[in-house]
């Protein structure tokens, strides 16, 4: 496909271009006019190493997350830091928040060349000084420097997708990016559990070396042909980096609290909260809380439904260990049909570029809510533990199309030199929705005592905003 050295304002439909995307001349415009083969958009010999090399970047940050939990009892006990479990998961959310948010508006000065290197080459850092860690610090320095590489290379990803990739096929980019996350989900867990108990703990780091590496070398000779964006079309945000750093130690304080279900982690979840507010006020647009129409309401949307659909997650295995006594593997079963029903559907979705975003995602939202609501026939002691996996395999694809039209609707409707900050706060919301929703969820546990009691009041809340999701779902279309 022939491409220019520099992209203009539209492109040959008409549609505006984002800063440095390449806009295809001659028999390529002509190709993008019409209906093309999404797949060969995709793996075509244009984009077969940068797609190839983002589905790797995703995948290598998905699996880093979920299976260090799984290997971090180990870990811990090796180490001889059992006082500070949690901070590893703390230490990575908060890099994580300010990596998100330094990233997005490094993206949006300087384009996603840069952060797509560098960020990797941060969290390939991350992951040798954890894996050679002799102590507690090191280890809580290496989780830092990957929790700062993975927040900026997701932003710079979506980006990247925003400038070199035809508006038509990102939907089912943004559907391979969802599996490319769900499936080590999948597997994540129990090949670390197997890699912790045959090897060492240390390899589930190091063996994510190799993935980084080969992920930079596909990646980055495609940022070759992006062009630098027009910073004077960068709008100035101040106070940026204040308001960064306030959200990483809100979110550290909520997610520690969430943790330690007590009054001590209540009155630490209301300071947070109070350093909270004016941060989220510099890093989300103006209008997310009211659903203003458009970018404001996409962004309300991921926080939404990431908050529904994670913290159900997160509490569904406790409800049927505790209150129905089911072994911990076949608690996870519902969670495994979950994560496969968002994959096929995101790949369904993918596959159907003309559909309406803003109704796929109110349908998503309608499934989200359902599943919510469903699980209140699941959690009480008398209620019916095997629902939970029809339940959850609808909620599955209530994610599958809310995520990937969130990600599509944010790119359609952001100016170039405003995709980062919008992928960012997009992403905040994702992370302070779940952590505040999590922490709700050990303070019920905290004052009501068992799951059979606590969780179905907080489930009736994450219904409620799975409805409020479809009903704000229509005002997520571009302002007329």
């Amino acid at each position: 496909m022939s491409t220019q050295d520099a992209a203009p304002e539209v492109g040959p439909r008409g549609e505006p271009l984002a800063a440095g995307m390449i806009e295809p001349t001659g028999a390529a415009a002509s190709e993008l006019a019409t209906p093309a083969s999404t797949r060969g958009e995709l793996f075509g010999a244009s984009r077969r190493a940068p797609t190839i090399g983002v589905l790797l970047l995703v995948s290598m940050v998905a699996f880093e997350a979920m299976g260090v939990g799984t290997a971090m009892p180990a870990l811990v006990a090796s180490l001889g830091g059992l006082s500070l479990y949690a901070w590893p998961f703390v230490a990575f959310m908060a890099a994580g928040v300010l990596g998100t948010v330094l990233g997005g508006r490094w993206c949006d000065l300087v384009g996603p060349r840069l952060p797509l290197m560098l960020a990797p080459a941060l969290f390939t850092a991350g992951l040798l000084t954890a894996g050679s860690a002799s102590g507690m610090p090191q280890l809580l320095v290496g989780r830092t420097l990957q929790g700062l590489g993975a927040g900026s290379v997701t932003v710079a990803i979506y980006v990247l997708v925003g400038q070199m990739y035809p508006e038509r096929v990102r939907p089912a980019m943004f559907g391979l990016m969802s599996s490319a996350w769900v499936l080590p989900s999948l597997i994540g867990p129990p090949i670390s559990g197997v890699v912790t108990e045959r090897f060492s703990w240390r390899w589930v780091f190091f063996g994510l070396v190799p993935v980084a590496v080969l992920a930079l070398a596909l990646v980055v000779p495609a940022m070759r042909r992006l062009t630098p964006p027009d910073q004077a079309r960068t709008p100035k945000r101040r106070g940026l980096v204040v308001a960064a750093f306030g959200a990483a130690a809100g979110v550290s304080a909520l997610s520690w609290a969430g943790e330690k279900p007590n009054l001590t982690a209540a009155v630490v979840a209301v300071v947070a909260l109070v350093v909270l507010v004016p941060a989220i006020h510099r890093l989300l647009p103006p209008g997310v809380f009211r659903a203003r129409r458009g970018i404001p309401t996409v962004v309300a949307c991921r926080g939404l439904c990431a908050a529904l659909f994670f913290t159900s997650t997160s509490y569904l295995p406790l409800i049927l260990t505790r209150t129905h006594h089911w072994s911990l593997a076949a608690a996870g079963t519902p969670l495994v049909v979950g994560s496969l029903g968002w994959s096929v559907t995101s790949w369904w979705q993918g596959r159907h570029p003309d559909l309406p975003r803003p109704q796929l995602l109110r349908l998503g939202f309608c499934l989200l809510a359902g599943g919510a609501a469903a699980l209140l026939l699941v959690a009480p002691q008398w209620g019916v533990p095997w629902l939970a996996l029809p339940v959850w395999a609808a909620a599955g694809v209530g994610m599958g199309l809310c995520f990937p039209s969130v990600g599509f609707l944010l790119l359609r409707q952001s100016a170039p030199g405003e995709v980062g900050f919008h992928t960012s706060a997009a992403q905040m919301c994702d992370q302070l929705g779940t952590a505040f929703m999590i922490s709700a969820g050990g303070a019920l546990l905290a004052v009501l005592g068992t799951p059979a009691t606590a969780l179905p009041v907080l489930l009736a809340v994450l219904a409620a905003l799975g409805v409020l999701g479809a009903l704000i779902a229509p005002r997520a279309a571009t302002p007329s």
